[in-house]
Order: C-alpha cells, then sequence, then structure tokens
C-alpha cells in the first residue's frame, strides 16, 4: 500500500531577473569593448552581465 507523506514548505526559485538600467556612458563603454578585432560579443556580453542580442542592439543603434 503506498504511504502519502505531505509536504509542509514550499520553495519557490527565481532567477532574481530584474531588469538593470544601463547608462548611455556605461552603455558605450561594453559597446567599445566589442569594436576591438580579438573581441567575442558573447564573451564581453558574458562578462559584463549583457545579454548578447542587447548588446548587437545596442552596437546597431550607435
Amino acid at each position: 500500500m503506498p504511504e502519502h507523506v505531505l509536504m509542509s514548505g514550499i520553495e519557490i526559485i527565481t532567477d532574481g531577473g530584474r531588469r538593470r538600467r544601463w547608462t548611455a556612458a556605461e552603455k558605450l563603454r561594453i559597446v567599445e569593448e566589442t569594436l576591438d578585432d580579438r573581441a567575442s560579443i558573447s564573451v564581453v556580453a558574458r562578462r559584463n552581465g549583457v545579454a548578447p542580442n542587447l548588446l548587437y542592439r545596442w552596437r546597431r543603434l550607435m
């Protein structure tokens, strides 16, 4: 006969995905990092905590 266990607590896991506001100076500095021919956009984005698609958008707008 199966034994039933009641769980007393619920754990909610969030990714902490709060929207971040980037200043124009921060955006410019990050985009300038990608202008080096040896720089990978993915690596620069990861290093600065930016999504690569957002970094591509900033490059296009600048």
